[in-house]
């Protein structure tokens, strides 16, 4: 996930949970999660950088819909993260939970 913003990483994993992975269900993903409404303008922006970068994949579904998926890049991404996450708790639990 070098590089990549935290609101990139959420895009990320809100593509993993949907079962319709276009632009308009990413942002009501995205809605529920963050207290403020998320903009067209911002989720797009980083949905392209994010295919630009070989996370995601855009495929064309109607004249005015796209679908985003996962590349097996975008889905390595996410798993080394979860992994260092869970390790980030446990070392904390660990320690008491300091």
């Amino acid at each position: 996930m070098d590089g990549l913003t935290g609101f990139q990483r959420d895009i990320l994993y809100a593509l993993v949970g949907l079962e319709s992975p276009h632009g308009l269900a990413v942002q009501a993903e995205l809605d529920e999660y963050y207290s403020e409404s998320v903009t067209r303008g911002r989720l797009y922006a980083n949905l392209d950088e994010l295919v630009d970068r070989g996370f995601v994949h855009k495929e064309r579904q109607t004249d005015r819909s796209n679908q985003y998926t996962l590349t097996d890049h975008g889905v390595r991404a996410i798993v080394a993260h979860r992994r260092w996450t869970e390790q980030q708790l446990l070392d904390a639990l660990q320690r008491g939970g300091q």
